[in-house]
């Protein structure tokens, strides 16, 4: 099954790629939970994290779904995550897992 880690150490390009590479779906990331502004690919996900926002290292798996990801990124940095199909064109649906958005 396919999984990677990640921590605030990671830089949003390295996140997205990775993302892609394991589930074959596209990450959008953001400053703010509420999605407002893309993350600049350079910047660390410690470096846009939420003032308060406890960071950490958190291992993902195929199997969790789009939703239940979103929120577990949203409540450990603080930020915004949306998970959209492979050609990047519309969101996956939040009840599915992120190998089947990525199909």
């Amino acid at each position: 099954m396919a999984e990677f880690k990640l921590d605030g150490r990671m830089k949003v390009k390295s996140l997205k790629d990775n993302f892609n590479k394991c589930f074959g779906a596209t990450l959008r990331v953001y400053t703010t939970p509420a999605c407002k502004q893309f993350a600049d690919d350079n910047a660390t996900l410690a470096s846009i994290r939420a003032e308060g926002a406890k960071g950490g290292e958190l291992t993902v798996g195929g199997n969790l779904r789009v939703g239940n990801f979103e929120d577990k990124i949203k409540d450990m940095y603080g930020i915004g995550v949306q998970v959209a199909n492979k050609d990047n064109s519309k969101l996956a649906d939040n009840s599915i897992t992120l190998v089947a958005a990525g199909k």
